[in-house]
């Protein structure tokens, strides 16, 4: 069972920075992605679209590149949660945590007894077709599974101590539009009420031990929210980077064309 080094990382005080994946799920894009230096790729299934199907082909491209396979699951439901864990994911995110109790289904889907109630299928796509000692199996798959719950609601807000204070998960990251939103604020992220949710998530997550996750727009938000403790950040999505990337050349096209002319 690979290890997962982003999560022993974080665990250990340190940050890791990576790339949310939307669009682009092409076969050579973990390797782009790699080359850049981001440790890990959030595949997104909660706004992409992408089924497991997708999800398994991304997951298997990176195998020996050395760049860990993240996804963000659409709900916390355990054929979400197990399904991509068995395809070969190090770790998931579920978004839209709102209560306690789904915070210890999250936990008790990506765990096996007696951690929680995870079927078991080994010698497949999750430790790479390998067989082994099954006790040993367990125990590497429950070390380098990266758990993130997303608080972005007012009612995950509401009962943050007590998702919080749940074992057996790792982060708390905050979903900033939804939760500007559920805030009634709708992307003022310098809103008094969306600063002092901010405030209390990081709180909470210092206290419980928990690494706090967030994407992050901009260089400008990036170097903020690592500033309030935020260690492990997704910074900007594939699609909207090359949209970045694209109109500032074509700017720089255009000028220098209308200055030529």
């Amino acid at each position: 069972m690979r290890a997962n080094p982003v999560k022993t990382k974080l665990l250990a005080g340190g940050h890791a920075f990576g790339l949310f994946a939307m669009e682009f799920f092409t076969p050579g894009f973990p390797q782009i992605v790699k080359a850049t230096g981001a440790e890990f790729i959030m595949f997104d299934m909660e706004h992409s679209g992408a089924g497991i199907d997708v999800m398994k082909n991304q997951i298997a491209l990176c195998r020996g590149l050395g760049i860990v396979p993240l996804v963000r699951v659409p709900q916390a439901q355990y054929h979400f949660i197990a399904r991509l864990l068995d395809v070969g994911a190090m770790g998931i995110m579920v978004p839209l945590v709102e209560t306690a109790e789904q915070a210890e289904l999250v936990v008790r889907s990506a765990h096996f007894p007696p951690a929680g109630r995870r079927g078991a299928a080994f010698g497949t796509a999750q430790d790479d077709y390998v067989g082994g000692n099954v006790p040993e199996k367990i125990a590497g798959a429950h070390a380098r599974t990266l758990l993130m719950l997303q608080i972005e609601t007012e009612v995950g807000l509401d009962n943050l101590d007590a998702i919080a204070a749940v074992p057996g998960f790792d982060s708390l990251w905050i979903g900033f539009l939804d939760l500007s939103n559920f805030l009634g604020v709708h992307g003022d992220y310098q809103h008094p009420e969306y600063l002092a949710a901010i405030d209390r998530i990081v709180a909470a997550g210092r206290q419980h031990g928990k690494v706090l996750g967030t994407a992050a727009p901009s260089e400008e938000f990036a170097r903020d929210y690592y500033a309030k403790g935020f260690r492990m950040i997704a910074y900007g999505t594939d699609f909207t980077l090359l949209q970045a990337a694209l109109s500032q050349r074509l700017q720089g096209l255009s000028r220098f064309a209308d200055g030529a002319t």
